[in-house]
């Protein structure tokens, strides 16, 4: 097989909790930055790994914001499980990756965010998403890991709060809840999270918010994402690392959660109100 060959892969329906996956997908390595074709590979493991935030002649997102998010993770997600003319809802959207990736791809979308960062995402709080109930195929959501850094000047930005705080994980759980209500049955959310540590203290950020959105969700997969382009990822942070006994935050979690079809998952909705 040459390198950049098309190869066509049958959708796979074996069971009504699977997905249609994707129809064709680009084989061999990934093309030079220039060539105005390039794109991802399917990934096809759980370790996710990308050298850059973007892809392609065209950027998604900016690659400036704090916090930005990988194009590649969104395309992956896209490509696995929707089709093109299906709803993809970002409530977290920053700088718009989603937006830029999903308009690309042929996929309708909306992205809200509490201080945004591109002219297509509205302002809005995740905590409260203006859709109807169960309209949308797919949710993505990058939030905040605490407030180790400083995502928007917003008052009620969830980054605020403290990852070491459990308030922090009740407002994530409230995000977790709207994307359920309108999820449809079936349907498949992408949450990206990192663990923090500060001050000499490790909060396992990602097992917690799982741990939230395990009473809602069923599990399709966790993936690592490793993380580039941190501004940890220095020299004198790994000299730091090495004389101090610490670790440097090296991956993420991409937590890939299914609504269940059935109905049996009781959500008290009160409580958010």
């Amino acid at each position: 097989m040459s390198k950049g060959e098309k190869v066509k892969v049958n959708k796979v329906k074996d069971s009504p909790s699977t997905l249609t996956l994707f129809s064709k997908v680009e084989a061999g390595e990934v093309p030079d930055a220039t060539q105005p074709d390039e794109k991802p590979l399917l990934e096809t493991t759980t370790l996710w790994d990308y050298p850059k935030q973007s892809y392609g002649k065209t950027s998604k997102g900016n690659n400036k914001f704090q916090g930005v998010t990988p194009a590649f993770l969104i395309w992956n997600l896209v490509q696995r499980y929707t089709e093109p003319g299906d709803l993809i809802v970002d409530p977290m959207a920053g700088s718009g990756t989603t937006i830029d990736v999903c308009k690309e791809e042929g996929r309708e979308v909306i992205g809200y965010d509490i201080a945004p960062r591109h002219p297509e995402v509205i302002q809005h709080d995740a905590r409260n998403i203006p859709l109807p109930d169960e309209s949308v195929d797919l949710v993505f959501i990058d939030s905040p890991y605490g407030d180790n850094v400083s995502y928007s000047d917003h008052p009620d930005c969830i980054g605020k709060i403290s990852s070491e705080d459990e308030r922090f994980y009740h407002e994530l759980e409230t995000v977790a809840v709207e994307a359920y209500r309108i999820l449809k049955p079936g349907k498949v959310m992408g949450w990206l999270i990192g663990d923090q540590w500060v001050n000499k203290k490790f909060t396992p950020v990602g097992f917690k918010l799982y741990e939230r959105l395990a009473k809602y969700f069923e599990t399709v997969d966790v993936i690592c994402v490793a993380r580039r382009g941190q501004s940890s990822h220095t020299g004198v942070w790994h000299y730091r690392a090495k004389k101090f006994n610490f670790y440097l935050r090296g991956f993420k979690y991409l937590l890939i959660m299914r609504k269940p079809l059935s109905t049996q998952t009781k959500v008290k909705w009160a409580k958010y109100k």
